[in-house]
């Protein structure tokens, strides 16, 4: 009788503590990095870059292999992140501010450089649901204070400002990665200091603050944006291993992967030291595809075609990483085509919120928790994009759909189309179009009245064209 009620006592002391930590609800952590191809993790296929940590998570977790962001820059995914809408019907279709070609043959149209505050976010319906919220690094969704993070639904807001990528301006002084950072919304710390390293800590110091009730953190990271700075050790080590048989060969950007990597190890060690690991959700992605450089020596993403601000797959698809410890089995791969506006339904979704009064109307995202529980495929055929603007990395105005094997890209300046079979030719290289031509137009009949269901914004003629100039004009 005596162990029996000693039994009973540990149960209820096991049980409140876990109560008291916040086990009722799960915690919500969601890692964005800034600009990391498909290839860029040891996991999905690199040969250089090492993330023993990311790797770990996907072993225990599941690893989409067909999964992409909304666009082929930052600022639209991640409003599509937030959202749960595609860029096209939110209007937010380019980095902010964008590049401005004047001389281009097209005029983009009047689009909107900033996350509307009409909008009702993931952080607001997690907040709604009694979380605390909290964001952790880059934003880029808006220049002024009212369209910060702070003002769509987190509590508390740490790096996150107008600034798309550190700032490494040394006649102000300024160090990118390195402090003085000239972010309004983080004191600078001492030299030496790493951006990086920085926001992990404060993103842990969080975790340990706030045991008591569920959280949702949002850490998006600069990293590896350019511009490529690291510990100097890191890039000494990766400079050493550089081989001419590798397809990655950047030791400075290398070393931002690690960088990145050891981060998310660090967070996701404390999450299991505070007990809280096993009643967490992680997702994990990228914003948009691998910056491969004009001179292509940045990252390299094949075998897709193009990267970052390009119309092609290396632009659009991203490494993505599910880790929940209510799903079972662990470490498998899911081909189903998914996209960043499906993260808002599937968050809310694995973390128990009524989903019919926390989603916004017109959502575009599709919850993947049937998928998750063997229930099916996503009731979805497609999924688009639609960039009318340019990009020094080689975009023009365009639109593209995949469904199935097939993608489908449409040229505003040419007025042509393109079509790829992905099953057999995953580098885009052979334009069957003309071949397919019934395939093409159904594809295209597709794109045309997904455009229309989202009111999308079209570029136009402009009277200002002048041949063969292609030089921009910096705000």
């Amino acid at each position: 009788m005596k162990n029996f009620r000693l039994l009973i006592t540990l149960t209820l002391l096991i049980f409140f503590n876990q109560f008291s930590k916040g086990q009722n609800s799960p915690n919500v952590v969601l890692f964005l990095v800034d600009d990391l191809g498909w290839t860029d993790l040891s996991c999905f296929g690199s040969d250089f870059y090492k993330t023993p940590n990311i790797d770990k998570l996907a072993s225990e977790g599941i690893r989409f292999t067909n999964s992409y962001s909304t666009c082929t820059v930052c600022s639209p995914t991640r409003a599509s992140v937030m959202t749960g809408k595609y860029p096209a019907r939110l209007h937010l279709t380019d980095w902010i501010k964008g590049y401005k070609y004047p001389w281009a043959k097209l005029s983009i149209p009047d689009w909107t450089m900033y996350l509307d505050s009409a909008e009702y976010t993931m952080a607001e319906a997690f907040k709604d649901a009694g979380y605390k919220t909290a964001h952790f690094g880059k934003w880029h969704l808006g220049e002024k204070k009212e369209n910060w993070p702070e003002y769509h639904g987190f509590d508390l807001n740490i790096a996150g400002y107008e600034a798309g990528a550190p700032q490494l301006k040394k006649k102000q002084g300024l160090n990118g990665y390195f402090p003085p950072y000239g972010n309004p919304r983080l004191d600078d710390g001492p030299a030496g200091e790493y951006l990086t390293e920085r926001l992990a800590n404060e993103v842990c110091n969080y975790i340990e603050e706030n045991t008591g009730s569920p959280f949702f953190i949002n850490f998006w990271f600069y990293n590896v944006h350019t511009p490529l700075q690291a510990k100097q050790d890191k890039i000494d080590k990766y400079a050493a291993a550089v081989d001419s048989t590798k397809r990655h060969k950047n030791p400075t950007y290398a070393a931002m992967v690690e960088h990145t990597d050891e981060a998310i190890g660090k967070v996701i060690a404390k999450l299991k030291e505070e007990g809280l690991l096993d009643n967490t959700i992680i997702l994990f992605s990228s914003d948009n595809g691998g910056l491969t450089g004009n001179k292509g020596k940045i990252t390299d993403n094949f075998p897709l075609r193009h990267g970052k601000g390009n119309m092609y797959e290396g632009g659009v698809r991203v490494p993505t990483i599910l880790f929940s410890p209510f799903l079972k089995p662990k470490g498998v791969e899911i081909d189903e085509l998914v996209i960043s506006t499906d993260y808002f339904p599937t968050l809310i979704d694995l973390a128990g919120i009524n989903s019919k009064t926390s989603m916004p109307p017109n959502l575009d995202g599709k919850s993947w928790l049937p998928l998750l529980k063997g229930k099916g495929r996503l009731k979805r055929e497609e999924i688009f994009w639609h960039y009318p603007h340019y990009h020094r990395q080689g975009a023009v105005p365009y639109s593209a759909v995949r469904s199935g094997k097939w993608k489908l890209i449409e040229n505003f300046e040419t007025n042509q189309v393109e079509l790829y079979n992905l099953a057999v030719d995953i580098g885009e290289q052979n334009n069957i179009a003309e071949e397919l031509p019934k395939v093409a137009k159904r594809m295209k009949k597709k794109l045309q009245n997904w455009r229309t269901d989202v009111n999308a914004q079209y570029p136009s003629q402009n009277p200002d064209y002048k041949s063969g100039k292609t030089d921009e004009i910096k705000w």
